[in-house]
């Protein structure tokens, strides 16, 4: 898989355009990469601050973005430029090292995916803005913004700032309403199933009710093929819900490495393979858990990433499917007759022990896996004062609320989640009828492991947890053989 999936677009071949997404359904993320021309209403001028961005982005928000920038604070002087950078977010991460690594002065602006926003800051080449952004600004970051995502642009060791968050992405349960009516249920429990997690017992065993009861062909899809996907995202989910961890809890997902422990052959993790086998098992054995059903699954989640595992679902065969808010576009013009809120429900992921009650500090409760992109600061820039000016203006609600109305991406705050203008779906779109279970997957994310090994790391995770739920070793015979091939990328 692309390294592009930290974002609704990478995450998928969908030819959809974001213009498109924001106009269906109003969902986040657009993708951003590195290429180089600059993109304004003149050449590059004194008064210019450049943004790097892609150039789906650049098409998207050129029309929006400077006047809100503008509008929330920016010197009207001030021209705001685009460097139009390449789609693929590896490329663009390995472009920005050669540029920050020249000491070029521009672009001014760079945005930085949140999964690989650490190896800039590792390294040194991103500014620190704890030393550059005004008090009052650092202050409405650390009070108003999701922790778990402003994580993601901070030093491990010292808890700096050096990005501020643009919009996240977190990753939900769609499901057939339909199907769930056949099967007794109704719009009093869709309310509250928005914004309450149930436990992966109880939606396993609905799951089952609701196959049983309506015309689709089995419970669940989701993504467990062998790629980064299974590791950094459905399977830490499921593992961080049964209070599990790779590193012993959500402060070692920076490191150091060789240092932090390494807890992956323990109960809680074996136990999350475990249940992700028997949903996806035709018949109880030796190694599926009394407590679940199986055949909830359908067996070929562990050949499938994010497009082909939403295809069962918006074709109608599928009740349920774990995917990113571009799904909702998806869903609603797909093959099935999803025509509205009124047909598709969406719910936070499910959880297996309460939210702080896992074995390790960050785990427990429902839990979606964290992405998103954040905007960081050149420190060769010769304009930074103008650019700060631009961080600052990307900090106000008007300008987030701004967003969220003209390319639909989340803002970073959860308060604003509940904001009149972004649940009303005639200005936001249809993802304006999600805003609460969107909230609620905020709240609950767990970032994937930043080192450089992770990549590495992320392959053995992958290939063991697919073997596990494909049936062709044991739960615990995986989280054994894994414990030591991550001990010895570790030690190395």
């Amino acid at each position: 898989m692309s390294e592009r999936h930290s974002q609704w677009r990478s995450r998928t071949d969908s030819s959809v355009s974001r213009r498109t997404f924001v106009k269906a359904a109003g969902a986040t993320g657009a993708a951003t990469g590195l290429a180089g021309c600059i993109y304004g209403d003149s050449s590059s001028s004194e008064n210019a601050i450049t943004i790097a961005m892609g150039s789906t982005t650049i098409d998207d928000v050129r029309d929006n973005l400077p006047d809100l920038l503008h509008e929330n604070g920016v010197d009207d002087e001030i021209e705001i430029e685009f460097s139009e950078q390449s789609d693929d977010t590896g490329d663009q991460r390995d472009k920005y090292i050669s540029l920050l690594e020249a000491q070029e002065t521009t672009p001014d602006l760079f945005m930085m995916d949140t999964g690989w926003a650490n190896v800039l800051i590792e390294r040194g080449y991103i500014a620190n803005l704890a030393e550059e952004l005004d008090d009052e600004t650092l202050s409405r970051i650390d009070e108003d913004y999701f922790d778990a995502f402003t994580n993601t642009v901070r030093d491990t060791e010292s808890g700096d700032l050096h990005g501020v968050p643009l919009y996240p992405d977190y990753a939900v349960m769609l499901y057939n309403k339909g199907y769930a009516r056949e099967a007794g249920y109704s719009d009093e429990d869709f309310d509250q199933w928005e914004s309450a997690p149930m436990t992966w017992q109880e939606w396993a065993e609905m799951a089952e009710e609701i196959v049983a009861a309506s015309d689709a062909g089995f419970g669940f899809s989701t993504q467990w093929d062998v790629y980064e996907g299974t590791a950094c995202c459905t399977f830490n989910e499921v593992m961080t819900s049964f209070g599990g961890a790779y590193f012993g809890g959500e402060e070692n997902l920076g490191g150091p490495v060789g240092e932090r422990p390494v807890t992956i052959d323990e109960p809680e993790f074996i136990e999350a393979l475990s249940m992700m086998y028997t949903l996806a098992a035709d018949e109880e054995d030796e190694y599926t858990l009394d407590d679940y059903p199986t055949g909830v699954a359908s067996p070929n989640i562990t050949q499938w990433k994010e497009n082909p595992a939403l295809a069962p679902f918006t074709e109608g065969k599928a009740a349920f499917h774990r995917n990113w808010p571009y799904a909702i576009v998806e869903a609603l013009s797909g093959k099935y007759d999803f025509e509205d809120e009124d047909d598709l429900g969406v719910m936070p992921i499910p959880y297996a022990v309460e939210e702080g009650e896992g074995e390790y500090p960050g785990t427990g409760g429902s839990t979606s896996a964290q992405g998103g992109w954040h905007i960081g600061l050149n420190p060769n820039s010769e304009r930074t004062d103008e650019a700060l000016q631009v961080i600052t203006a990307m900090t106000e609600d008007d300008f987030n609320l701004g967003m969220l109305e003209a390319i639909a991406w989340l803002p970073p705050k959860p308060a604003l989640f509940d904001a009149d203008e972004a649940t009303d779906p005639d200005t936001i779109g249809d993802v304006a009828n999600y805003m609460d279970t969107f909230r609620v997957a905020g709240e609950g994310a767990m970032p994937r492991p930043v080192t450089t090994e992770w990549p590495t790391q992320a392959t053995a995770i992958a290939e063991q947890a697919n073997q596990a739920v494909a049936g062709e070793k044991s739960p615990a015979d995986a989280a054994a053989d894994l414990q030591s091939a991550i001990e010895d990328i570790e030690s190395q």
